[in-house]
C-alpha cells in the first residue's frame, strides 16, 4: 500500500467522480457524503449570507446523466444495474438517472476506504430505499451497519399524511475491522435521582447492583462475611470480593438476612449509549452562528458524533459533497485529516472563509482542479510493452468492433483515459483497430459503446 496521493487539506473543485478515479485505493478512514437526494427541488442561498450565489437543482432526468456512467454500471455490476432497472420500473427515468449518478461514485467510494473504514450516506425518504439496495450490492450485506433517523426538523400540520421531519443516515464498512467507538450521552436528572438515589461519604452518588451470579457456578458457593451465597453462587471470587471490599464497594444491610449489593457509581458510567434514532442534535435555524447559508446545511454536532464514533485521531475524513464544509471543519476541530470535492466553484472560497473563521487567518487549504494520478500500482512500464500480451489476450481481434487485424495494426488504448484518472496498468489497457481507436479519442470506454450502439455498430 502505498498511502494517500494527495496532501491534508485539499480541496477539489471537480467531478467528483474523475477525482475518485484518481485516488489511490484504501487511502480514507471515512466517508461521509450529503448527496443531492432527487428532491424534485431548485436550492438557493439567500442573498447576503455567507453562500450567497450557491444554487442546485436536484430534479434528475436522463439529459443530466452522462451516457457513460450508464454503460459503466451495466457493463461492471450486474446486480448494481437490476437495481437501476428496478427503479425506472417503478418510478421512472428520472429516479434512474439519479440512481446510475450515484452507483458508479459508491464504486469508487468503496475502493478508496481502508479496510478499517466506514462510510455514512446522508438521505431523505425520496431514494433511501434504493440507495440501500445500492449499499448492500457495492459493500454487501453484512457489512451494514445502521440506519441512523436524525430528527431534522419539528414536524408540522398535514393535512394528507404524518408530518415528515427526519433524514436517513446509512452506515456501511469496509470490513469487519472498521473502527467503532461507542458514544455516550449523558443520564437524564430524572433517571439519576431514580437509580443513583445513594450517597457515600464523600458525597459520590451510585447504585446498587446485583452481586449473584446470573448462572449457576458451584464453586463460587462461599459465606461472605456471615452472608450466605445465592443460590447459583456469587458473580466474582473471594480475591475480588476482597479488593472490592477494601475499595468500599460492596453495600452492607444492618441484618445479615438480607442480601449485600455492589456499588455502581455515577461518575465511573460512560452513560446512556447512543442509539440510531436521534433527537438530541437540533436543525440549523436562520439565528445559528455557524449557519453560512448554504443550502441544505447540515450541523456541525451531527458530524462531529459521525467522526468521533468511526475514526481516531490522524486519520483521513472525505466528503465528495462536501458543500459548504461542515464534515471538514468538524475533521479539522477533531485532529482528523480531510479532503474534500466539489463541483461548484463557489465551494473553495466558502471553504477558505469558513476554516479560516473557525481556525484562523493564516490557515492554508491547498485548492486543486487536476485529476491525481495514482501511485499505489508499483511502478508501472510503458504502457505500449503489453501490446504482445494484450494481443495474445484478445486472440488479435479488435475489442472495439471486434474484427481480427495483425498486430501492427492494433494500438494500445487506455479504458479510462488518463485525463480522466486512468494509469497504465495491464487492467486499464486494450487493444483498438485504428477506426475504433480515432472514434474513442479521449473518451472513457462506456462513451466509446454510446458513440458505437448510436451508430448502429452494437
Amino acid at each position: 500500500m502505498s498511502g494517500p496521493n494527495f496532501a491534508n487539506r485539499t480541496l477539489w473543485t471537480a467531478d467528483n467522480l474523475d477525482i475518485l478515479r484518481g485516488m489511490n485505493s484504501e487511502s480514507v478512514d471515512l466517508i461521509y457524503l450529503d448527496p443531492p437526494f432527487n428532491s424534485n427541488r431548485t436550492y438557493e442561498a439567500p442573498i447576503g449570507s455567507q453562500a450567497a450565489g450557491a444554487a442546485f437543482k436536484d430534479t434528475w432526468t436522463l439529459s443530466d446523466v452522462d451516457l457513460a456512467w450508464h454503460g459503466e454500471i451495466a457493463d461492471r455490476s450486474p446486480a448494481l444495474y437490476q437495481v437501476v432497472k428496478a427503479a425506472r420500473l417503478a418510478h421512472g427515468p428520472g429516479m434512474m438517472s439519479y440512481l446510475i449518478m450515484m452507483a458508479v461514485r459508491l464504486t469508487h467510494l468503496h475502493r478508496v476506504l481502508k479496510p478499517s473504514g466506514s462510510l455514512y450516506l446522508h438521505c431523505d425518504p425520496t431514494a433511501s430505499h434504493y440507495l440501500k439496495m445500492l449499499l448492500d450490492v457495492t459493500f454487501g450485506t453484512a457489512q451494514f451497519r445502521a440506519e441512523i433517523t436524525w430528527k431534522r426538523t419539528s414536524p408540522h400540520n398535514n393535512a394528507k399524511r404524518w408530518s415528515p421531519n427526519a433524514d436517513t443516515i446509512f452506515q456501511y464498512a469496509k470490513t469487519s475491522e472498521a473502527v467503532w467507538r461507542p458514544v455516550y450521552q449523558p443520564h437524564s436528572a430524572e433517571y439519576i435521582q431514580k437509580k443513583y438515589r445513594h450517597k457515600d461519604q464523600n458525597g459520590r452518588r451510585y447504585r446498587l447492583d446485583n452481586l449473584t451470579s446470573p448462572a449457576p457456578r458451584p464453586n463460587l458457593t462461599y459465606r461472605w462475611k456471615g452472608h450466605n451465597p445465592p443460590a447459583y453462587g456469587w458473580r466474582y471470587s473471594q480475591e475480588r470480593m476482597a479488593e472490592l471490599d477494601r475499595e468500599g464497594r460492596i453495600w452492607y444491610p444492618t441484618s445479615k438476612t438480607r442480601r449485600i449489593y455492589l456499588k455502581r457509581y455515577l461518575d465511573e458510567q460512560p452513560g446512556v449509549p447512543v442509539g440510531n434514532v436521534w433527537t438530541d442534535i437540533n436543525p440549523l435555524n436562520s439565528q445559528a452562528r455557524e449557519r453560512v447559508g448554504f443550502p441544505t446545511q447540515k450541523p456541525l454536532a451531527l458530524l462531529d458524533r459521525i467522526i468521533r464514533a468511526s475514526s481516531d485521531e490522524g486519520d483521513t475524513i472525505l466528503d465528495p459533497f462536501c458543500g459548504c464544509a461542515t464534515a471538514l471543519v468538524a475533521a479539522e476541530r477533531l485532529n482528523r485529516k480531510w479532503v474534500g470535492i466539489d463541483i461548484a466553484p463557489l465551494a473553495v472560497k466558502l471553504v477558505k472563509q469558513r476554516l479560516r473563521d473557525d481556525m484562523g487567518l493564516f490557515y492554508e487549504v491547498v485548492a486543486r482542479t487536476d485529476i491525481p494520478q495514482r501511485t499505489d500500482q508499483g511502478v508501472l512500464p510503458d504502457y505500449r510493452t503489453h501490446k504482445h500480451h494484450l494481443y495474445g489476450q484478445q486472440q488479435g481481434d479488435c475489442r472495439g468492433c471486434g474484427e481480427h487485424f495483425p498486430f501492427k495494426n492494433l494500438t494500445v488504448d487506455h479504458v479510462v483515459p488518463q485525463s480522466k484518472g486512468g494509469t497504465d496498468h495491464i487492467d486499464n489497457l486494450q487493444l483498438l483497430c485504428g477506426w475504433c481507436n480515432s472514434t474513442k479519442g479521449d473518451g472513457t470506454w462506456e462513451e466509446f459503446k454510446v458513440k458505437m450502439a448510436a451508430n448502429g455498430y452494437l
